[in-house]
């Protein structure tokens, strides 16, 4: 086996400079391909996976899971390919010439799996698979057995002295035990394959606590009542994730640089919630979305008032006006707050702008969102009625100049032509920049959305 090679965090791309160890999906041992995915790393835009850039055994793996690597700073370490297969000894698989040809002629294909930042050539990705005689999938570098096929000093982690290995798939798993202090090895896991669940963990962390409880003691006071006494105690102190920090900076930059205003308005959408279901394309086509509707008058309306889709320059003395819009969608995620883009929103119809909403909704909760469409929004919409609130004092999304908010959709008792009639009413808010424009251009674009929100029909042969 010839001398290892080191792979490097490579430089991520969008001046990130580090990013967190999320999961392996190697072990040493393992016998890898160029390109095979290797971990999974979550950074200040999304959850990627890297691939190795080099084919043969894995010998070492550098940091645990949640650690913070540096762009640069060494990941794992790879030895040359294995010996061929026929001077391994007479415990060889039968089959094994045949399938380690086929793994040479996949590693010499080259790939086409490609991080920002070093790759190869073009052509498939590849897995991993597992060097005959390792142990199982899953283990941490630490808890991967020594073979004679490869000869890396390992021991096997045990509770109470007996090896077991413990299969958390899911790295949210692995972050919910480590935030509420629960070894998964304690875990009485009820998964499949025996995988430890949230359920099992926050099983685990409840037993827990009660134990504590039982166990100390309480202190009388003369009322007769117990009651807690001295300084609060700290549970835990959590590091802002790569995605946090980000989010942090942006917002305390807008807030610190931009003199907002804010102006709000109640819309009357009794009409456009009717119609809504008969704008399905086909008989088993779901209606479009009330954000896809809200983003696509949001569009027509900035058709208008283009200064509110535009961004001040880096110094602040000028203003950069484009030819279209590129929409940020605000979107609530598990990992904290994502704006996906969709770029030139403007040129898109009703129907393909309700499909792109739906497909980065997804990638965005998923964590799987591409980085390149989290940047260069020029206006943000938020539907921030999704999660149960009315209103809402947003932050632009810097280096934007404006962004519009929309609370719950929900019938009020309203007043039409002198009588009080439920009605569906949503509140719009519109936080604009005072430097690019005044309120009354600002009002005159909210206006010109609620326009078109009350009466739909005036604007059905350009939606």
């Amino acid at each position: 086996m010839s001398a290892a090679q080191i792979f490097h965090l490579p430089d991520l791309g969008e001046g990130l400079t580090e990013a967190t160890l999320m999961r392996w999906l190697v072990a040493v041992g393992d016998e890898i391909a160029v390109d095979a995915p290797i971990a999974e790393v979550e950074t200040a835009k999304s959850v990627v996976e890297l691939p190795s850039p080099f084919g043969g055994v894995v010998t070492a793996l550098h940091g645990a899971e949640g650690d913070t690597i540096n762009t640069g700073a060494p990941v794992l370490e790879v030895g040359g390919q294995a010996a061929d297969d026929s001077a391994r000894g007479s415990h060889a698989d039968p089959s094994a010439p045949a399938e380690h040809e086929v793994y040479r002629e996949e590693e010499r294909a080259g790939s086409g799996n490609v991080l920002i930042g070093y790759g190869t050539g073009a052509g498939p990705a590849k897995g991993r698979r597992r060097r005959r005689g390792g142990s199982g999938a899953g283990l941490p570098a630490a808890a991967t057995p020594t073979s004679s096929a490869a000869p890396v000093a390992a021991a096997v982690e045990t509770v109470e002295d007996r090896p077991r290995t413990v299969a958390v798939r899911s790295p949210i798993v692995r972050r919910l035990a480590r935030e509420l202090g629960i070894d998964p090895r304690d875990v009485d896991p009820t998964g499949a394959d025996g995988a430890v669940t949230r359920a099992d963990v926050l099983r685990a962390a409840e037993a827990h606590t009660g134990a504590e409880t039982a166990g100390r003691a309480e202190i009388p006071n003369p009322g007769g009542s117990t009651a807690p006494h001295g300084p609060l105690g700290v549970l835990r102190t959590e590091k802002f994730s790569p995605l946090r920090k980000a989010v942090s900076a942006k917002l305390s930059r807008s807030r610190s640089e931009i003199p907002e205003a804010t102006v709000w308005v109640d819309a009357d959408i009794t009409e456009l919630w009717k119609l809504r279901g008969r704008m399905a394309s086909g008989e088993d086509e779901r209606p479009p979305s009330f954000t896809a509707l809200l983003a696509r008058f949001t569009l027509l309306a900035l058709e208008r008032f283009p200064l509110l889709a535009s961004r001040v320059g880096e110094r602040g003395d000028e203003l950069i006006v484009f030819d279209g819009v590129n929409l940020g969608i605000a979107a609530d995620t598990a990992r904290g707050l994502l704006v996906p883009v969709i770029p030139r929103a403007d040129t898109m119809p009703l129907a393909r702008l309700d499909a792109e909403l739906r497909t980065l909704g997804a990638d965005a909760r998923s964590g799987r969102i591409p980085p390149e469409r989290l940047n260069g929004s020029t206006f943000t919409v938020n539907n921030y009625g999704s999660l149960g609130v009315d209103g809402s004092a947003a932050i632009i999304n810097h280096p934007e100049v404006a962004i519009l908010g929309a609370g719950r959709a929900i019938e009020r008792p309203w007043v039409v032509g002198g009588e009080i009639v439920p009605r569906r009413i949503v509140q719009l808010s519109l936080v604009f920049d005072h430097r690019v424009c005044d309120g009354g251009y600002a009002a005159g674009f909210l206006r010109s959305v609620v326009d078109l929100l009350e009466q739909p029909l005036s604007a059905y042969s350009r939606v």
